[in-house]
């Protein structure tokens, strides 16, 4: 599939699409209790989703059984909501939610803590944001795709973090899940030119121990192979001939590390 380039008319409905998500995750992230389940989290994130009259991007998304990924500890990505899973002190959760409005998407998620949780969780979730913010240094035009996974790659094992390599960001628009590929981690090509108007979800993966992963038996939660904690941070991105833009991240003032 080619790269598409988005047109002033598409960057507007993406831009109300990431504006509404935002929202979404704001909602979400002042919710969370020790005590709520994962499904409680779906249910919520579902109802803020459809009452600005959007669709859920992830629902029965190539079987996907719900409309937010929730990822408690040790799991990536990809985690099923379930009400018999229930928050506690301590526990990290990742959010991964996707919103179409009128044709189009958005995709961003959030880590968050829940009540007080450890210094290393702490560090994991800021490293991870940070991952995000070092890479789109490199998202304008004129670079290339793959520094933009170098430079996530180069802060995460700064830290001594394992760097997720089975999954990837994507570009996104009428469909969730679009080309470019994005890795998180270096690779030993540029990749393709970024050019104004390429959309991205840009989404850092990053594990406490080691890179690697495993599929649990619903095929669909991803989990660290060591059981150490994962942290997930991501947002879609407007490629422009200057900064690039945040499409799911509007407060400027969050910019900065």
């Amino acid at each position: 599939m080619a790269i598409t380039i988005k047109s002033a008319r598409e960057i507007e409905l993406m831009k109300e699409a990431g504006r509404i998500l935002e929202i979404v995750h704001e909602e979400l992230g002042k919710a969370l209790h020790p005590g709520m389940s994962t499904k409680d989290i779906d249910r919520l994130g579902e109802e803020v989703i459809r009452s600005y009259g959007c669709t859920p991007s992830f629902l029965n998304y190539n079987g996907y059984p719900a409309s937010i990924c929730v990822s408690v500890n040790e799991e990536v990505v990809h985690g099923i909501p379930d009400k018999r899973r229930i928050l506690k002190e301590g526990d990290i959760v990742s959010l991964d939610a996707g919103v179409i409005f009128k044709g189009y998407h958005s995709d961003a998620a959030r880590t968050h803590g829940i009540g007080r949780i450890s210094k290393e969780a702490e560090e994991l979730i800021k490293v991870t944001r940070e991952c995000f913010f070092e890479g789109i240094k490199f998202a304008k035009e004129g670079n290339h795709l793959f520094d933009i996974s170098a430079a996530i790659d180069s802060h995460a094992t700064k830290h001594g973090y394992g760097v997720v390599r089975d999954l990837c960001g994507h570009g996104i628009g009428t469909s969730l899940h679009e080309s470019p590929q994005i890795p998180n981690y270096k690779v030993d090509r540029r990749g393709v030119k970024l050019k104004a108007g390429m959309t991205l979800a840009i989404e850092p993966m990053i594990n406490i121990g080691t890179w690697e992963v495993n599929w649990l038996e619903d095929e669909w939660t991803v989990v660290s192979r060591d059981h150490s904690l994962s942290a997930h941070y991501e947002n879609t991105v407007l490629i422009t001939d200057g900064e690039p833009v945040l499409l799911t991240l509007t407060d400027n003032t969050s910019y900065t590390l």
